[in-house]
This record gives C-alpha cells, sequence and structure tokens, in this order.
C-alpha cells in the first residue's frame, strides 16, 4: 500500500470522527487556534515533540503561560502531552487539522445551501410589484 492510500484511509476516518465534533468541541478548536502564539506551537510540534520547557524558551512569557497555552489545545483535541520522566512532550494531533477542516466544510456547506436557496427566491419573482397593477397608482 502506497502512503498516498494510506492518507487517503486517514482522511476517511477524520471524517467519521468529525461528525461527531458537539458545538463546545468545534468551539475550543477554534478558540484554540484563534491565538498566533498556539498556532506557533502546534507548527512548532509538528515536525516533532517538544518538551514544555524548550517550548517557554522561544517565547517572551513564562513557563506557566506557555504551559496554559498548551492546556488549551490539549482541550481542543489539537496537541497530545506525555509524561517523560521530568519533562511533558508535547505533540500535535495529526487528526485535528482534518477536525478543523470538516467543520470549516460543513458551514461552508450550509451557507451555500443558503444561498442557493436564495438565489432561487430572487429568481421565481424578479418584480415584485408586476403583479400589482394597483400599486404606486393613486387612489
Amino acid at each position: 500500500m502506497s502512503a498516498l492510500q494510506r492518507v487517503g484511509a486517514a482522511l476517511t476516518y477524520n471524517q467519521m470522527v468529525v461528525d461527531e465534533l458537539t458545538d463546545e468541541a468545534v468551539d475550543h478548536l477554534f478558540h484554540a487556534l484563534a491565538d498566533a502564539t498556539r498556532r506557533d506551537i502546534l507548527r512548532r510540534c509538528v515536525r516533532g515533540e517538544l518538551s514544555v520547557s524548550r517550548l517557554a524558551e522561544v517565547y517572551p512569557m513564562s513557563f506557566a503561560a506557555v504551559q496554559k497555552h498548551v492546556a488549551v489545545l490539549e482541550r481542543a483535541g489539537l496537541v497530545t502531552k506525555e509524561r517523560r520522566g521530568r519533562e511533558q512532550l508535547v505533540r500535535t494531533d495529526p487528526d485535528a487539522v482534518g477536525r478543523a477542516r470538516q467543520a470549516l466544510d460543513e458551514l461552508e456547506t450550509a451557507w451555500r445551501g443558503r444561498v442557493d436557496r436564495m438565489s432561487d427566491l430572487l429568481a421565481q419573482d424578479p418584480d415584485p410589484e408586476a403583479d400589482n397593477p394597483t400599486r404606486g397608482q393613486g387612489r
């Protein structure tokens, strides 16, 4: 099986998991992604797992502040933490991006459907004044 076929199977799996996202889970997901520091932590952890202390060295904030950012990402399911000895290693969950994409795709589908329905309604009655010949005339 090629790598591409394995990726395709993973994407199908992601879609099945995403369908089960609650509104609260989607809120957590996009709240976590709304912060530039958290997005940067995600990018760094995609390249490989990093300890929280190693991440804290990069940012102009306290270790506790970085821990809080990691906790928000973890609550959203975007990263996982694993304790090894005295270190907490952070790694990105590759399925998480698929969940975000699926949530956006669902919103896009809903909005496109609404726009299509509005277009259909407007096309049915292009000039509402034409149906009422007495409108606009003096009494």
